[in-house]
Parts: C-alpha cells; sequence; structure tokens
C-alpha cells in the first residue's frame, strides 16, 4: 500500500478536499488504481446532524452514510463510487475503540490514544485500501495543522508512514500565502509557521500546495523552498481558478504527477487527460447564456447546495452554454411581490432540499409561478414535496394542504411522516437514505429523460406524499412517473407542461464532469427552448 496525506495550514477552507481530488485524479490518468479517506475530527460519527450552515451540504452515499461534502468532490473528481469507511471521524474511531473495550478485546489493558486510538485509525485506512483494490489511498486530514481535534490522526499518519516505510508514504501540505499591502507582497512567514508546526510532530512534507489570489513569484517559491526544507520543484503554485476542475491540469503542467511517481516509486506513465480537457474546452467555450433561478433556505452559504452547483457546472461542460445561477432566499419571496417578477425572467427553476417550516412558503409561491407561467422547474427531495403540496392548494383547492412536517394538524397531510419513521427516537442515521431503485412509468417524460425505466438512485428523507391523494393528483393532471419497489411515489410530471417534474431522490449526487446527470441537462435543455420561444430569431427579410 502506498499513501499520499493532505494536510492543511494556516486557514481551514483552502482547498484540501479540491487538491486531494486532483492527486486522485492525476495518479488515475496514469492508470493507478486509487481511492481516497476523508478524516473529518469532529466528535459527530457522521455530518447528518449537522446544520448546512455550520458545515455545507452533506453528501451521501450509496451505502446510505451521510458523509462530509469533500466526499462528494472525491466522486466527481475520481469517477466512482466510496462507502462510509471512506469518511473517518472522531466520533466512530472513538466509538469504535469503546465497543471493543466493553468487548473485552484489548485484553485488560489500559486504554490510551497511543496505541489504540492511533491503532484504530490505523486499521480502517489500511482496510479501506484493501477493500478498494488500491494501489494508493490518499487521506485529507480536516481542519488545520496544530488543531487539538487533528493531532490524534497526524500521529497515526506519522506511525503508518515509519511501519510502510521508505518510497510507501508522501505528505502533501496545503497552505496559504497571502498578498498583504499596496505593493502586493505575498508573505511566506504563515506557510513557515506551518511547516514548523508539522514538523514538530515529526511529519516533513514533500510538497507544498501555495494557495492564493495569483502565481507565486519565483523568488517567493525559492524562499519557501529554503525555509521550509522542500526542493524547488515541490513547491507547487495554485491560484484561484474559474472552475475547480482546472486544477488536476494546474498541478500537472508543474510536474506534480512524476513528483509523486519518483517520491512513491510508482510507474512513470505518460498520463491520459484527453476527456478532461475535451470537458474544460467545452465548459470554456460558453456560446450563449442560460439563467436558472434557485429559490432555497440557505442560500447564504452556497456550500449548502454544492452537488448542485457542480452538477450544472458539469451540463455546461456538456453543452458549451453558460449556466448563470440566480439564488433566491425562499423565506424573502412572500414579503417581496417584486421577486415573483424577477422569478418569472428565468429561464428555469430548480428548488432543492431542505428541512423545517422556514422558508416554505416562499417555495410554493416560486413552484405555483413555475407551474402557471410555463417556466421549465425541477424540484427535489423537500422541492418535490412542496410540488405536491402546492398543486393540492391551487389545483385541488385544499387550500390548507401541507405537509406534517410544518403543520402537523393540516387538514390535508399531502406530506406526511414515513411509516417506519414514526417510532424512531434517535435521529442520526435514520431517515431513508442511500441508493434505492426504482421503476419510471413507460413513455413518460421522466424515462425519456433517463432513456430506461429502472433507475438507482440516493435519497436523504422521513417524509413522503401521502397515498390518499394519488387519484385526485392523476385525475387533475399531475401524473406519478416514478416510484420504488415498495410503492413509494419517486416522481411527479405535469405532462401539460413544458418540464415541470420533481423528485423524492437527490440525482445531483450523482452527476459527473463527463457524465451530467440526465436531470439537470434536461432542465438546463428545456430551459434553453422556452429562451428560444421568448426570444425568436427575427426571420431575414425577403429578396425580390
Amino acid at each position: 500500500m502506498k499513501v499520499i496525506a493532505v494536510s492543511g495550514g494556516v486557514i481551514s477552507g483552502l482547498g484540501k478536499g479540491i487538491t486531494t481530488s486532483s492527486l486522485g485524479r492525476i495518479l488515475k490518468a496514469r492508470g493507478i488504481p486509487v481511492t481516497i479517506v476523508k478524516i473529518d475530527p469532529y466528535l459527530n460519527v457522521d455530518a447528518g446532524t449537522m446544520n448546512p450552515y455550520q458545515h455545507g451540504e452533506v453528501f451521501v452515499l450509496d451505502d446510505g452514510t451521510e458523509a462530509d461534502l469533500d466526499l462528494g468532490n472525491y466522486e466527481r473528481f475520481l469517477g466512482q463510487s466510496l462507502v462510509g469507511t471512506h469518511n473517518l471521524t472522531t466520533g466512530k474511531i472513538y466509538r469504535s475503540v469503546i465497543d471493543k473495550e466493553r468487548h473485552g478485546d484489548y485484553l485488560g489493558n489500559t486504554v490510551q490514544i497511543i496505541p489504540h486510538v492511533t491503532g484504530e485509525i490505523k486499521r480502517t485506512i489500511r482496510e479501506v485500501a484493501h477493500a478498494a483494490g488500491a494501489e494508493v489511498v490518499l487521506v485529507e486530514v480536516g481542519g488545520t495543522v496544530g488543531d487539538i481535534e487533528s493531532m490524534p490522526f497526524l500521529e497515526a499518519l506519522r506511525e503508518l508512514s515509519y511501519e510502510l516505510g521508505e518510497g510507501h508514504m508522501a505528505f502533501v501540505h496545503t497552505t496559504l500565502v497571502p498578498v498583504v499591502g499596496p505593493v502586493g507582497e505575498a508573505k511566506t512567514k504563515p506557510t513557515q509557521h506551518s511547516v514548523r508546526e508539522l514538523r514538530a510532530i515529526g511529519i516533513r512534507p514533500n510538497l507544498i500546495i501555495a494557495r492564493g489570489l495569483t502565481p507565486l513569484a519565483p523568488e517567493i517559491k525559492a524562499k519557501i523552498s529554503l525555509f521550509c526544507d522542500v526542493p524547488p520543484e515541490a513547491v507547487i503554485s495554485v491560484p484561484d481558478q474559474s472552475v475547480i476542475y482546472e486544477v488536476p491540469l494546474v498541478l500537472e503542467a508543474q510536474g506534480v504527477g512524476q513528483l509523486l511517481s519518483q517520491l512513491l516509486g510508482l510507474p512513470d506513465r505518460p498520463p491520459d487527460h484527453t476527456t478532461w480537457k475535451e470537458f474544460l474546452a467545452t465548459y470554456r467555450r460558453g456560446e450563449g447564456s442560460v439563467e436558472i433561478a434557485v429559490v432555497g433556505k440557505y442560500t447564504e452559504l452556497r456550500d449548502a447546495y454544492l452537488s448542485h452547483i457542480e452538477a450544472f457546472h458539469h451540463v455546461q461542460g456538456h453543452l458549451g452554454k453558460d449556466v448563470r445561477l440566480q439564488w433566491y432566499d425562499s423565506e424573502d419571496i412572500p414579503k417581496n411581490p417584486n421577486l415573483l417578477a424577477r422569478l418569472e425572467r428565468a429561464d428555469g427553476l430548480l428548488v432543492p432540499g431542505g428541512f423545517g417550516a422556514r422558508g416554505v412558503e416562499g417555495k410554493i409561491r416560486a413552484i405555483q409561478l413555475a407551474r402557471t407561467a410555463g417556466i421549465p422547474f425541477l424540484g427535489i427531495c423537500y422541492g418535490f414535496q412542496m410540488q405536491a403540496v402546492e398543486f393540492a392548494r391551487n389545483v385541488l383547492g385544499l387550500e390548507r394542504a401541507n405537509t406534517t412536517e410544518v403543520d402537523a394538524g393540516t387538514p390535508d397531510p399531502v406530506v406526511g411522516l414515513l411509516e417506519q419513521q414514526k417510532t424512531l427516537n434517535d435521529l442520526g442515521g435514520t431517515m431513508r437514505l442511500g441508493a434505492q431503485r426504482i421503476m419510471l412509468t413507460p413513455g413518460s417524460r421522466i424515462a425519456e429523460i433517463y432513456g430506461r425505466t429502472e433507475i438507482w438512485e440516493r435519497h436523504r428523507h422521513r417524509y413522503e406524499i401521502t397515498p390518499d391523494y394519488f387519484e385526485r393528483f392523476r385525475a387533475n393532471g399531475l401524473a406519478i412517473t416514478g416510484k420504488s419497489v415498495d410503492g413509494r411515489v419517486e416522481a411527479l410530471e405535469l405532462p401539460a407542461h413544458r418540464f415541470f417534474i420533481g423528485v423524492q431522490y437527490h440525482p445531483e449526487f450523482l452527476s459527473r464532469p463527463e457524465s451530467p446527470h440526465p436531470l439537470f441537462l434536461a432542465l438546463v435543455r428545456a430551459a434553453l427552448a422556452r429562451q428560444e420561444v421568448a426570444s425568436p430569431v427575427a426571420a431575414p427579410p425577403t429578396v425580390a
């Protein structure tokens, strides 16, 4: 097993996840089997109970694990699915160690951070690599060097490096090189202090990924090399990019692939980035643009909708059209009627998932506008449930229709709690989660979009459409065109509308740069078609 450990210094949010994903992409382009582990040093067992404002989007894996959003970046860059063991948290490690102690596995020993907790960390990393059949496992350590929470994980990686031996492990440190003052001078001192912290715990970085707004000047790279004791060619400058998918090529251009091959004794094969470059070339083309309105309740933090944003990037890289997202806080819509007028000018509308009562009425009004004004609409999870509530209120005439999540006493509970959820007390890991098989109605619009009638999609919800309203929906034109194998409603569409589709699942989790999700692709295509109808090209003058 070969290991690449990626740490971060100075501040969080520097792009360790993108760095790790890009390194994986570089190795995979050389035909080397890779996998990735994300270490999150919080005590939560998983990210499932966190507010999106705390930690961004919760990314759901096929096996139902609620994981850190970086797992989504890993899957998108590598083009391969991961499972729950690829997201390692302090909560998971400590729970495992305590369970073993209670079971008597430590044979009466005093259980300590070293060697028992660090041993559990190393065991998990080894098992992930073995299960994935990977030649190289990349390990991203969340947080920054010097955090108390990260110390057991960094110690475990130091021990693992010693156990694996020379040429089997490389340390990559991501750090900030800020530009200060009116003369725009790049400052290396934060990087020097960060590397000093890392070396104090026995880890010497082999590569330094220097982040900043602009490329590093050669003299700044030389200074970092001198003070941090790494070769000049191992100081890699990664300035901000217009899209994250540029980063693997930025690293490749500075010889990172060859450096890693030398450090780990890997075959030095020429990389094949053909399809990646084709995607980026199409993405940059920008032949015309389309506006998609996104109506949600977490719009102040775009990371809460990261997979949706990336899904639209993938569509742009497929169609060569500039997909512009306009964000609307659903809580503001009932307060400001002018927002609906702005929404009506959008080419398409997305209402993503969420929880709770805040902002619900704004989502319902936006969906009503899309239905009546012919705006292409895609509702996902909570957006799908609000699609059903809106139709019940404004078409079926059930004025107090609602979800019991918002109004437990509604006379028309169009959306209600899943039956198996009613007896649960624990909130963590108890939703309907992960990949489920779905049957689509032959001849329906959604089946046409997918090109098949059987699909697998990832879920994360506690509520569902109540069966009592199925017939009234159908009788009034809202078709149920997708069901799970156990009969739950998975898709609704309005056949008389240009594009009015809602799905209970989360298609954004399965979109990839080289294969955009068909629902996002279809939404943008429908938006482009509406745009053409709204602004027809003038016919050329008739020649006499």
